[in-house]
This record gives structure tokens, C-alpha cells and sequence, in this order.
């Protein structure tokens, strides 16, 4: 199983659209998920389609992570009924599994920057009842108080989610180093899964530059490809859908590019995930 943390330190860019659409992939794929809504907004948890009933959501569950019954309490995205209907799934296949740790606002009290060791375990304690995923996304706050990094030290990896702009790419500069002193001194084996540049728009001579700058800045840790700019992507999450069911050759190709990005965020091997990070090469 790989626990992978979607992180942005600045709000805005779009980490829940790429924690939704690596979702859809590992749907598509057939690869068991969890998506673990970490954020106190619950966004993700809308975008999935959820119908929660009893069940404990991710709040209730980190407040007493002993007692958590995690395989009890995560609901299934109502994007699996949708991936049959619509043929993303092979009839015949295996039922895909596709389920969500719920958001909350009771997340909120566990944001602070002054979390102990004690608290940074608590979203290990829980995920270790899954036992039937291979893959956990887990879609943290914008910032890096104390569910980001819980979630990191639940994690074998991190995904940095960055807009090709002025300030989000001086954010992931930062999370970056953030990574680097969080891995000295709590988690050792946590890595960089990559960073990748959302919402670019291909006509914008800044977001040229700017992703030329992030090159040049974080190597081969810049994931391809780039997720452009989708116009009906808040139609799509307001309708509960995954982008692999969405009608439309705009919806399709989207697909394409984050079936090709989860293969590339669980694929290390061939980049240096400890690779420092550049100085910046333009102000």
C-alpha cells in the first residue's frame, strides 16, 4: 500500500481537482483507493460523490485513532456505480473500489502549528485498518500546520500541486525545504512523489516562463504532464463526477493526462527524490 499526500502550501491551485482527478485514474485502473478528505472544508468529499449515514468521519476517527474502525466507517464515492453505468470499468471486471474517509470541520482542531509527536501519529494509527487498498490519497489543508504535516508523517510520499505563477511557485519552494527539515527530524522515509504544475495555461507567456523556472528550480521532481486549465472542471465537481465519465473530447483528454500522472507519481525509480532544491534562478 502507498500512502501519498497531496499538499499545496498556498490555497487556490487546485490540489483537491488533482487529488479527485488521480482518484479517477486509480478508479479507471482498478487499483483499490482510499481518499482520505483531510481538509476541513470537505471538498473532496463532495467532488466523490459521498452519501455519508452513522459512520465516524476522518475527525471523529483521529480523535480516538485506537478505537478507529476505519473499514466501518469509510464511504464508498458514488463515482463506482457511475464507472459500470458508463463503461469505464469492463463488465465482468472486478467491483472497483473507490472509498472515502470523510472530511469534516472537526479536522480544524488538530490545524495548529504545535502538534507533538503523540499527535503527528494519529492518522498512522487509523490508516493502519487499511488493509484492502493499494493506494491512499490523502488531500491536505493549504497550509503547513498540523494536519499537513500528521498527513506526511502517514505518508510514503508527497505531491506538491503548484499553479505556474509568481507566488505558488515561491509556496512550493518552500514546502519543499518544509519536506526536507520534516524528513530530518519526523519521517526519514518520506519523499517527494513530485510537483505538479496545474491549471497552465498554454497561450500565457507567464506560466511559459514560469514552468521554464520551475525546471530549472526542482529538475526531474516537475511532473509530467502539466494538467491545463479546465473550463467546466467545477461543473464537473459540482455534478459529483469523475473525469473519466464526463462527456466530451475536453473531459477525455483530461483523463488521459492523469492516467499518465498517477503512473508517474507512483513511478520513483527513475527521479532523485532527494535531490535538493535549486535556488531560485529568477526574481
Amino acid at each position: 500500500m502507498q500512502v501519498v499526500s497531496i499538499s499545496s502550501l498556498k490555497g487556490g491551485v487546485g490540489k483537491t481537482s488533482v487529488t479527485t482527478g488521480l482518484a479517477s485514474a486509480a478508479l479507471a485502473a482498478g487499483i483499490p483507493t482510499l481518499v482520505v478528505d483531510l481538509d476541513p472544508h470537505a471538498d473532496a468529499s463532495t467532488a466523490l460523490g459521498v452519501r455519508p449515514g452513522d459512520q465516524q468521519d476522518i475527525g471523529r476517527m483521529l480523535k480516538a485513532p485506537r478505537r478507529a474502525r476505519l473499514a466501518e466507517n469509510v464511504v464508498p464515492s458514488g463515482w463506482v456505480d457511475r464507472a459500470h453505468a458508463n463503461g469505464v470499468v469492463p463488465a465482468g471486471s472486478a467491483a472497483p473500489v473507490l472509498d472515502v474517509a470523510v472530511g469534516s470541520a472537526y479536522t480544524g482542531i488538530y490545524d495548529r502549528p504545535d502538534l507533538g509527536r503523540r499527535d503527528l501519529r494519529r492518522l498512522s494509527t487509523v490508516l493502519a485498518g487499511a488493509q484492502n487498498y493499494e493506494l491512499v490519497l490523502v488531500d491536505c489543508p493549504p497550509s503547513l500546520n498540523g494536519l499537513t504535516r500528521m498527513a506526511w508523517s502517514a505518508s510514503d510520499k508527497v505531491t506538491l500541486v503548484a499553479e505556474p505563477g509568481l507566488f505558488s511557485v515561491a509556496g512550493t519552494e518552500r514546502t519543499m525545504r518544509a519536506i526536507q527539515l520534516f524528513r530530518q527530524e519526523f519521517a526519514p522515509n518520506l519523499s517527494p512523489a513530485g510537483i505538479v504544475a496545474n491549471r497552465v495555461r498554454s497561450g500565457s507567456a507567464e506560466h511559459t516562463f514560469r514552468l521554464s523556472e520551475m525546471e530549472a528550480m526542482f529538475g526531474g521532481l516537475l511532473l509530467s504532464p502539466h494538467i491545463p486549465e479546465q473550463a467546466n472542471w467545477q461543473q464537473i465537481q459540482g455534478a459529483a463526477h469523475s473525469i473519466h465519465h464526463w462527456p466530451g473530447e475536453s473531459a477525455k483528454n483530461a483523463a488521459a493526462l492523469f492516467d499518465a500522472l498517477l503512473a508517474n507519481v507512483l513511478d520513483m525509480d527513475r527521479r532523485q527524490t532527494g535531490a535538493p532544491v535549486r535556488e531560485r534562478v529568477h526574481h
